[in-house]
Protein backbone atom coordinates (compact mmCIF):
# COMPACT_ATOMS: atom_id res chain seq x y z
CA UNK A 1 0.00 0.00 0.00
CA UNK A 2 1.38 3.41 -0.96
CA UNK A 3 1.53 6.12 1.68
CA UNK A 4 -0.76 9.09 1.04
CA UNK A 5 0.98 12.18 -0.34
CA UNK A 6 2.27 14.68 2.19
CA UNK A 7 0.59 18.09 2.45
CA UNK A 8 3.51 20.02 0.97
CA UNK A 9 5.85 19.23 -1.94
CA UNK A 10 9.57 19.55 -2.35
CA UNK A 11 12.66 18.84 -0.29
CA UNK A 12 15.79 20.59 0.88
CA UNK A 13 17.67 18.61 -1.75
CA UNK A 14 15.90 20.71 -4.41
CA UNK A 15 18.61 23.24 -3.54
CA UNK A 16 21.57 22.52 -5.81
CA UNK A 17 24.65 21.66 -3.77
CA UNK A 18 22.77 19.99 -0.90
CA UNK A 19 22.70 16.26 -0.13
CA UNK A 20 20.95 14.57 2.81
CA UNK A 21 21.58 11.23 4.51
CA UNK A 22 19.93 9.47 7.44
CA UNK A 23 21.14 6.81 9.83
CA UNK A 24 18.48 5.11 11.97
CA UNK A 25 19.44 2.82 14.86
CA UNK A 26 17.57 -0.50 14.72
CA UNK A 27 18.04 -1.13 18.45
CA UNK A 28 15.81 1.74 19.57
CA UNK A 29 14.21 4.76 17.91
CA UNK A 30 17.13 7.17 17.52
CA UNK A 31 19.55 8.22 14.84
CA UNK A 32 21.08 11.15 13.02
CA UNK A 33 20.63 13.14 9.84
CA UNK A 34 23.36 14.95 7.94
CA UNK A 35 22.93 17.82 5.49
CA UNK A 36 26.00 17.87 3.26
CA UNK A 37 27.36 20.82 1.30
CA UNK A 38 30.21 19.06 -0.50
CA UNK A 39 31.39 22.26 -2.21
CA UNK A 40 30.96 24.30 0.96
CA UNK A 41 28.21 26.73 1.88
CA UNK A 42 28.03 30.02 3.74
CA UNK A 43 26.45 29.26 7.11
CA UNK A 44 24.41 30.98 9.78
CA UNK A 45 22.57 29.91 12.92
CA UNK A 46 19.96 31.21 15.33
CA UNK A 47 19.11 29.62 18.68
CA UNK A 48 15.74 30.59 20.18
CA UNK A 49 15.09 27.82 22.68
CA UNK A 50 16.48 28.16 26.19
CA UNK A 51 17.94 24.64 26.44
CA UNK A 52 20.00 23.98 23.29
CA UNK A 53 22.47 21.20 22.63
CA UNK A 54 24.84 22.45 19.93
CA UNK A 55 28.36 22.30 18.50
CA UNK A 56 30.42 24.77 16.45
CA UNK A 57 27.80 27.52 16.46
CA UNK A 58 30.13 30.35 17.50
CA UNK A 59 32.18 30.09 14.31
CA UNK A 60 29.05 30.94 12.29
CA UNK A 61 28.89 34.47 13.71
CA UNK A 62 29.39 36.99 10.87
CA UNK A 63 32.51 38.50 12.43
CA UNK A 64 34.33 35.20 12.88
CA UNK A 65 36.97 33.79 10.56
CA UNK A 66 35.54 30.63 8.97
CA UNK A 67 33.48 31.50 5.90
CA UNK A 68 32.04 28.13 4.87
CA UNK A 69 30.74 24.95 6.43
CA UNK A 70 30.74 21.49 4.85
CA UNK A 71 27.89 19.77 6.67
CA UNK A 72 25.33 20.22 9.42
CA UNK A 73 24.54 17.32 11.73
CA UNK A 74 21.15 16.85 13.38
CA UNK A 75 20.99 14.01 15.91
CA UNK A 76 19.04 12.31 18.64
CA UNK A 77 20.66 11.20 21.88
CA UNK A 78 20.77 14.58 23.63
CA UNK A 79 24.33 15.84 24.21
CA UNK A 80 25.65 12.31 23.62
CA UNK A 81 24.50 12.60 20.01
CA UNK A 82 27.03 15.36 19.31
CA UNK A 83 29.62 12.55 19.09
CA UNK A 84 28.20 11.72 15.66
CA UNK A 85 29.82 14.88 14.27
CA UNK A 86 33.21 13.17 14.58
CA UNK A 87 32.08 10.54 12.10
CA UNK A 88 30.85 13.23 9.72
CA UNK A 89 34.25 14.92 9.90
CA UNK A 90 36.05 11.64 9.25
CA UNK A 91 33.92 10.90 6.17
CA UNK A 92 34.42 14.41 4.78
CA UNK A 93 38.18 14.22 5.31
CA UNK A 94 38.26 10.94 3.38
CA UNK A 95 36.49 12.69 0.50
CA UNK A 96 39.06 15.50 0.50
CA UNK A 97 36.53 18.01 1.87
CA UNK A 98 37.41 20.52 4.58
CA UNK A 99 39.16 23.74 5.51
CA UNK A 100 42.77 23.58 4.36
CA UNK A 101 44.85 24.61 7.37
CA UNK A 102 48.21 23.89 5.76
CA UNK A 103 48.50 20.96 8.15
CA UNK A 104 45.60 18.92 6.86
CA UNK A 105 41.91 19.37 6.23
CA UNK A 106 39.50 20.31 9.00
CA UNK A 107 35.86 19.77 7.94
CA UNK A 108 33.53 22.33 9.51
CA UNK A 109 30.47 20.55 10.93
CA UNK A 110 28.07 22.49 13.18
CA UNK A 111 25.52 20.31 14.94
CA UNK A 112 22.39 20.33 17.10
CA UNK A 113 20.62 17.55 18.99
CA UNK A 114 17.20 16.63 20.32
CA UNK A 115 16.39 14.79 23.53
CA UNK A 116 14.96 11.33 22.76
CA UNK A 117 16.47 9.39 25.68
CA UNK A 118 13.01 8.72 27.13
CA UNK A 119 12.10 6.52 24.16
CA UNK A 120 13.66 3.10 24.75
CA UNK A 121 17.10 2.30 26.20
CA UNK A 122 18.83 5.62 26.83
CA UNK A 123 22.24 3.92 26.69
CA UNK A 124 21.80 3.62 22.92
CA UNK A 125 22.49 6.90 21.13
CA UNK A 126 24.11 8.11 17.90
CA UNK A 127 27.90 7.97 17.79
CA UNK A 128 30.67 8.66 15.29
CA UNK A 129 29.86 5.51 13.32
CA UNK A 130 26.26 6.68 12.99
CA UNK A 131 27.40 10.02 11.62
CA UNK A 132 29.71 8.29 9.16
CA UNK A 133 26.92 6.01 7.91
CA UNK A 134 24.60 8.98 7.43
CA UNK A 135 27.20 10.63 5.19
CA UNK A 136 27.74 7.42 3.22
CA UNK A 137 23.96 7.25 2.64
CA UNK A 138 23.62 10.89 1.56
CA UNK A 139 22.32 11.79 -1.88
CA UNK A 140 20.51 14.44 -3.90
CA UNK A 141 17.31 12.37 -3.80
CA UNK A 142 14.42 13.65 -1.69
CA UNK A 143 15.14 12.27 1.79
CA UNK A 144 12.82 9.96 3.71
CA UNK A 145 10.54 11.69 6.22
CA UNK A 146 8.86 10.77 9.50
CA UNK A 147 10.36 8.12 11.81
CA UNK A 148 13.86 8.20 10.38
CA UNK A 149 17.30 9.56 11.23
CA UNK A 150 17.28 12.25 13.90
CA UNK A 151 13.47 12.10 14.00
CA UNK A 152 13.27 8.40 14.87
CA UNK A 153 12.47 9.03 18.53
CA UNK A 154 10.94 12.51 18.24
CA UNK A 155 7.67 13.26 20.05
CA UNK A 156 5.45 16.36 20.09
CA UNK A 157 2.98 17.79 22.60
CA UNK A 158 4.70 16.83 25.85
CA UNK A 159 3.65 19.69 28.09
CA UNK A 160 0.92 17.57 29.70
CA UNK A 161 3.26 14.60 30.09
CA UNK A 162 5.13 12.38 27.63
CA UNK A 163 2.47 9.68 28.00
CA UNK A 164 -0.02 12.05 26.36
CA UNK A 165 2.30 13.09 23.52
CA UNK A 166 2.22 12.07 19.84
CA UNK A 167 4.86 11.04 17.34
CA UNK A 168 7.02 13.71 15.76
CA UNK A 169 9.73 13.18 13.16
CA UNK A 170 11.70 14.61 10.25
CA UNK A 171 10.04 16.71 7.56
CA UNK A 172 11.24 18.61 4.53
CA UNK A 173 9.79 21.00 1.95
CA UNK A 174 10.93 23.60 -0.57
CA UNK A 175 9.63 26.75 -2.24
CA UNK A 176 10.87 28.42 -5.43
CA UNK A 177 10.26 31.98 -6.64
CA UNK A 178 12.10 34.23 -9.09
CA UNK A 179 14.53 31.41 -9.92
CA UNK A 180 15.66 31.06 -6.31
CA UNK A 181 14.91 27.98 -4.20
CA UNK A 182 14.76 27.70 -0.42
CA UNK A 183 14.38 24.32 1.24
CA UNK A 184 14.00 23.28 4.87
CA UNK A 185 14.62 20.07 6.76
CA UNK A 186 13.17 20.04 10.28
CA UNK A 187 13.35 17.57 13.17
CA UNK A 188 10.22 18.21 15.23
CA UNK A 189 10.46 17.14 18.89
CA UNK A 190 8.53 20.07 20.36
CA UNK A 191 7.00 20.43 23.80
CA UNK A 192 4.16 22.29 22.06
CA UNK A 193 1.52 21.24 19.56
CA UNK A 194 1.90 21.26 15.78
CA UNK A 195 -0.60 23.40 13.86
CA UNK A 196 -1.55 23.59 10.23
CA UNK A 197 -0.51 27.20 9.49
CA UNK A 198 -3.14 27.45 6.75
CA UNK A 199 -6.02 26.88 9.20
CA UNK A 200 -4.55 27.33 12.69
CA UNK A 201 -5.93 23.88 13.59
CA UNK A 202 -3.88 21.60 15.85
CA UNK A 203 -2.93 18.45 13.94
CA UNK A 204 -0.61 16.74 16.46
CA UNK A 205 0.29 17.33 20.08
CA UNK A 206 -0.91 16.78 23.61
CA UNK A 207 -3.90 14.45 23.93
CA UNK A 208 -6.77 14.36 26.38
CA UNK A 209 -6.42 12.16 29.45
CA UNK A 210 -8.14 9.24 27.69
CA UNK A 211 -5.75 9.62 24.74
CA UNK A 212 -8.53 9.74 22.17
CA UNK A 213 -8.53 13.40 21.16
CA UNK A 214 -6.27 16.43 20.92
CA UNK A 215 -6.16 18.61 24.03
CA UNK A 216 -4.87 21.89 22.49
CA UNK A 217 -2.01 22.92 24.75
CA UNK A 218 -2.46 26.66 24.19
CA UNK A 219 -6.08 26.53 25.32
CA UNK A 220 -5.13 24.34 28.28
CA UNK A 221 -2.54 26.90 29.39
CA UNK A 222 -4.97 29.80 28.99
CA UNK A 223 -7.50 27.93 31.11
CA UNK A 224 -4.95 27.38 33.88
CA UNK A 225 -4.60 23.61 33.44
CA UNK A 226 -1.74 22.14 35.46
CA UNK A 227 1.13 21.17 33.16
CA UNK A 228 3.93 18.64 33.57
CA UNK A 229 7.14 20.67 33.43
CA UNK A 230 9.77 18.17 32.43
CA UNK A 231 13.47 18.88 32.79
CA UNK A 232 14.50 21.63 30.39
CA UNK A 233 16.03 20.30 27.21
CA UNK A 234 13.83 17.22 26.87
CA UNK A 235 12.24 18.84 23.82
CA UNK A 236 13.55 20.76 20.83
CA UNK A 237 12.92 21.49 17.18
CA UNK A 238 16.08 21.71 15.11
CA UNK A 239 16.70 22.05 11.40
CA UNK A 240 18.48 23.42 8.37
CA UNK A 241 17.28 25.97 5.83
CA UNK A 242 19.22 26.04 2.57
CA UNK A 243 19.10 28.26 -0.49
CA UNK A 244 20.88 28.39 -3.83
CA UNK A 245 21.07 32.20 -3.57
CA UNK A 246 24.41 33.92 -3.01
CA UNK A 247 24.70 34.89 0.67
CA UNK A 248 27.30 36.42 2.94
CA UNK A 249 27.53 35.36 6.57
CA UNK A 250 25.38 38.21 7.88
CA UNK A 251 22.64 37.30 5.41
CA UNK A 252 22.89 33.61 6.33
CA UNK A 253 22.48 34.50 9.99
CA UNK A 254 19.47 36.62 9.14
CA UNK A 255 17.93 33.79 7.15
CA UNK A 256 18.27 31.48 10.15
CA UNK A 257 16.60 34.12 12.32
CA UNK A 258 13.58 34.67 10.09
CA UNK A 259 13.11 30.94 9.51
CA UNK A 260 12.03 30.74 13.17
CA UNK A 261 8.90 32.61 12.07
CA UNK A 262 7.96 29.36 10.34
CA UNK A 263 8.29 27.50 13.64
CA UNK A 264 6.08 30.11 15.31
CA UNK A 265 3.40 29.56 12.66
CA UNK A 266 3.40 25.79 13.02
CA UNK A 267 4.24 25.08 16.71
CA UNK A 268 2.51 26.47 19.80
CA UNK A 269 4.00 27.12 22.32
CA UNK A 270 7.46 27.41 20.78
CA UNK A 271 10.89 28.74 21.86
CA UNK A 272 10.18 27.82 25.48
CA UNK A 273 12.44 27.30 28.49
CA UNK A 274 11.93 23.57 27.90
CA UNK A 275 13.03 23.58 24.23
CA UNK A 276 16.41 24.09 22.56
CA UNK A 277 15.04 25.30 19.23
CA UNK A 278 17.94 25.83 16.81
CA UNK A 279 17.95 26.53 13.06
CA UNK A 280 20.93 26.65 10.71
CA UNK A 281 20.99 28.38 7.32
CA UNK A 282 23.17 27.44 4.36
CA UNK A 283 23.75 29.40 1.16
CA UNK A 284 25.26 27.33 -1.64
CA UNK A 285 25.26 30.18 -4.18
CA UNK A 286 24.69 27.70 -7.01
CA UNK A 287 22.00 29.83 -8.67
CA UNK A 288 24.48 32.68 -9.08
CA UNK A 289 21.73 35.11 -8.03
CA UNK A 290 22.31 37.71 -5.34
CA UNK A 291 20.06 37.56 -2.34
CA UNK A 292 16.80 39.49 -2.22
CA UNK A 293 16.45 39.21 1.54
CA UNK A 294 12.75 40.11 1.65
CA UNK A 295 11.99 37.29 -0.77
CA UNK A 296 14.36 34.85 0.93
CA UNK A 297 12.91 35.61 4.35
CA UNK A 298 9.40 34.91 3.08
CA UNK A 299 10.47 31.65 1.42
CA UNK A 300 12.46 30.50 4.46
CA UNK A 301 9.60 30.95 6.92
CA UNK A 302 7.18 29.25 4.53
CA UNK A 303 9.45 26.27 3.82
CA UNK A 304 10.10 25.83 7.54
CA UNK A 305 6.42 25.81 8.47
CA UNK A 306 5.66 23.36 5.67
CA UNK A 307 8.48 21.03 6.73
CA UNK A 308 7.10 20.92 10.30
CA UNK A 309 3.67 19.90 9.01
CA UNK A 310 5.20 17.25 6.76
CA UNK A 311 7.20 15.89 9.70
CA UNK A 312 4.10 14.92 11.68
CA UNK A 313 2.13 13.78 8.63
CA UNK A 314 4.97 11.46 7.60
CA UNK A 315 5.36 10.04 11.11
CA UNK A 316 4.05 6.61 12.09
CA UNK A 317 2.70 5.66 15.51
CA UNK A 318 5.31 4.21 17.87
CA UNK A 319 4.97 1.48 20.53
CA UNK A 320 7.45 1.03 23.38
CA UNK A 321 6.33 -1.54 25.95
CA UNK A 322 2.84 -0.56 27.09
CA UNK A 323 3.18 2.99 25.74
CA UNK A 324 1.85 3.95 22.33
CA UNK A 325 2.43 7.35 20.78
CA UNK A 326 -0.01 7.81 17.88
CA UNK A 327 0.71 9.76 14.72
CA UNK A 328 -1.60 12.42 13.37
CA UNK A 329 -2.65 10.06 10.57
CA UNK A 330 -3.78 7.39 13.07
CA UNK A 331 -7.21 8.95 13.38
CA UNK A 332 -9.62 10.95 11.27
CA UNK A 333 -10.55 14.31 12.74
CA UNK A 334 -13.52 16.43 11.75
Amino acid sequence: MRSPPLPYPGAITDVAGIDVGHDSDTRRPTGCTVVLARQGAVGGVDVRGAAPGTRETDLLAPGNLVQQVHAVLLAGGSAWGLDAAGGVMRWLEQQGIGLNTGHGLVPIVPAAVIFDLGVGDSRIRPDAESGYRACAAASRLAPAQGNVGAGSGALVGKLLGAERAMKGGVGTASVTANDVTVGALIVCNAVGDVLDPATGRVIAGARTADGRALQNTRDALLQGMQTRHALAGRNTTIGVIATDAVLDKAQAQRLAQVAHDGLARSINPVHTQLDGDTLFALGTGTSGRSADMLLLATLAAEATARAVVNAVHAACGLSMGTQYWPACTDWTRP
